[in-house]
């Protein structure tokens, strides 16, 4: 993929789908930042070890995505450890399922302001050394962002308006040759999936072509596709890792 040596950070890093990617870059000899809030500082260290089977070049970052003055810090030591930053996954996201009608101001609040500020925060903060080596940003929603799910206005609207964030910031950033993707995984074997009742996740993988759960390898792979060259063309593009559940 001619990744080697280029520098990712991924937001989010310690999840199921941010482990992966962090692992599948690695593969490809890029330096990785991976990043994480401080309640997941043992977690990050010990991706940094196992990615350092690899390759030398991880280091952890401690950061709340919400917080932009965080993230201001986080991207500058960035600068200054690694001296470039090519390409932005933001991937951290978090769930706080209930209906409407029960959900309260804090539960909506929190998930805005980390699955969709924090995609904002990080975006913005990175985005002078994006553009200075015509460098990638993928956003990581979800296929509930396209369709809905019961229980889960709150994600649901994160999700989708990371779409219209990727679709917009994808025709301001062309200019400057960055391309700028999303991708929607659908049911995919995290522990965020981990506890949904089996006779749902039965329903789910009847609905699914492919009759399976996804695995977070599945995400990684359309991940570092998309950080590469091969992408070059690609931009605006929401893909769908579902296993054909939208179809």
């Amino acid at each position: 993929m001619a990744l080697e040596d280029k520098v990712v950070l991924i937001t989010g890093a310690t999840g199921g789908i941010g482990k992966a990617v962090a692992k599948k870059f690695s593969e490809d000899k890029t330096k990785i930042a991976l990043n994480d809030i401080s309640a997941q500082k043992e977690k990050l260290k010990e991706l940094v070890k196992e990615i350092g089977k690899n390759q030398k070049m991880a280091k952890y970052f401690l950061a709340d995505v919400s917080n932009f003055k965080e993230v201001q810090k986080m991207v500058e030591d960035i600068r200054q450890e690694f001296g470039r930053l090519d390409v932005l996954v933001n991937n951290a996201g978090i769930t706080k399922d209930r209906t409407l009608a029960k959900m309260t101001q804090e539960e909506w609040q929190k998930v805005i302001d980390v699955n969709l500020t924090g995609v904002f925060n990080c975006t913005k903060a990175a985005l002078p050394l994006i553009i200075q080596n015509q460098g990638k940003i993928i956003n990581i929603s979800s296929l509930v962002g396209l369709r809905g799910n019961f229980g889960q206005t709150n994600y649901a609207a994160t999700k989708a308006g990371i779409i219209g964030f990727t679709k917009s910031l994808s025709k301001e950033l062309g200019r400057f040759g960055v391309n700028v993707n999303a991708i929607a995984p659908g049911f995919i074997d995290t522990p965020l999936t981990a506890n949904l009742p089996e006779e749902f996740k039965i329903t789910v993988k009847k609905l699914t072509s492919l009759g399976r759960f996804g695995t977070p390898d599945d995400v990684a792979n359309v991940t570092v596709f998309l950080a590469s060259e091969e992408s070059s063309f690609i931009t605006g593009a929401v893909i769908n890792v579902d296993g054909g559940l939208m179809i």
